[in-house]
């Protein structure tokens, strides 16, 4: 059965998941990118982006189930890139190059149409502006029995969590403090929700929590 997975979302330990002012120069917002020490040095970023063999252990690990299974992805559009409002041309393509890390097809939500993008590597965007509820349909039609991973940004992952519509969320808690940004619990009872942790692990660079809705435990 299909499961809607959130995978390696790393916040800060006052909660954000993104920091404040995002633009082209800071894409998780002023100080974001000190979220991710834990990430960047692992195998698996380091072979994603050819870059060498990086480190193995707890965090890469997690970093490698991440990319399991997974046959469809589902990105906000500030994921995407940092274009607000109306596309002014169709140059923008991501921030990965023309061979991103995704290798499957991907839904951004977006208010604004535009035409999918076939990108190298397997990579196809597809732009939905019908809401959450039309790209999670799609994307598991795409995944063809495979998981859907929804990788971001915060509100995006907000708006499935508030719908209880995530199985599995992996969360990696980074030793920084950020001060003010994005929050990703906010406005969430993830008890009420039916959700529960159920891994609960350290390593020197972060802490990684993975929360399950009590329904799909066995799906």
């Amino acid at each position: 059965m299909t499961r809607v997975r959130v995978e390696s979302f790393t916040i800060s330990i006052d909660g954000y998941g993104a920091g404040p002012n995002q633009d082209i120069n800071n894409p998780l917002g002023v100080g974001g990118n000190g979220l991710h020490q834990w990430f960047i040095p692992t195998r698996t970023f380091q072979q994603i982006h050819g870059a060498g063999d990086g480190t193995t252990g707890v965090d890469n690990d997690f970093a490698a189930r991440g990319f399991r299974n997974v046959g469809a992805w589902i990105l906000g559009r500030n994921m995407f890139g940092p274009v607000r409002g109306p596309w002014p041309d169709m140059d923008w393509k991501g921030w990965w190059g023309d061979n991103p890390p995704y290798h499957v097809p991907v839904f951004v939500l977006t208010h604004h149409a535009r035409p999918s993008i076939e990108m190298e590597g397997g990579t196809t965007f597809h732009f939905v502006t019908g809401g959450i509820h039309e790209a999670l349909s799609r994307a598991r039609e795409a995944a063809n029995g495979m998981d859907v991973r929804i990788g971001g940004g915060v509100e995006v992952i907000r708006q499935y969590l508030q719908e209880a519509l995530i199985d599995e969320l992996h969360i990696a808690i980074s030793p920084i403090l950020l001060g003010q940004g994005e929050r990703l619990f906010e406005g969430a009872n993830l008890r009420a929700a039916g959700y529960e942790c159920v891994e609960f692990v350290g390593s020197e660079k972060a802490t990684h929590v993975v929360l399950r809705r009590r329904e799909a435990k066995d799906s």
